[in-house]
């Protein structure tokens, strides 16, 4: 009979914050990995993925805003890192705190707001389809439900 541990999903959870300013988002590109992104990053163990995502806006733009609302949760699978779970959090208006950021300089070096219309000209496919839907749902109510980026049953 398997391990306890091997007949169940572990998942590595991430968290991440949206911030809009018209039909624009703030991403943050990052001196490692992919590029740009959104402010965010993985959760530690014994921490909430609201804590998570505090705590990564927190370390990377410098100024504390907790989330306020979910806006997706993405089961977004990965063959070299296998399954994840992906928060994108509504952590308020940026707007009045822009002067404040300061990045977190060992992991980013600019940040930029976006038009969602170009985000495929900075992040990839799997974020690019994430992002957007996070935008959609931040422009209603409700949380949104995706697997690999796009709307699941």
């Amino acid at each position: 009979m398997p391990d306890a541990d091997e007949r169940f999903a572990r998942a590595r959870l991430a968290a991440g914050a949206l911030f809009v300013r018209g039909n624009r988002i703030l991403l943050v590109h990052k001196t490692y990995g992919n590029g740009w992104d959104i402010p965010g990053g993985y959760v530690e163990p014994g921490e909430s993925p609201a804590e998570a995502c505090r705590r990564e806006v927190n370390e990377e733009l410098g100024i504390d805003l907790p989330p306020q609302r979910l806006l997706v949760h993405d089961w977004a699978p990965n063959p070299g890192e296998g399954d994840k779970i992906l928060y994108v959090f509504h952590c308020g208006e940026l707007a009045a705190r822009e002067t404040e950021i300061v990045l977190q300089a060992d992991e980013l070096d600019m940040w930029r707001w976006v038009p969602v219309d170009d985000l495929d000209e900075y992040v990839v496919a799997r974020l690019a389809r994430r992002l957007r839907n996070a935008y959609a749902t931040h422009a209603s109510s409700g949380t949104r439900y995706l697997e690999r980026g796009e709307a699941a049953p």
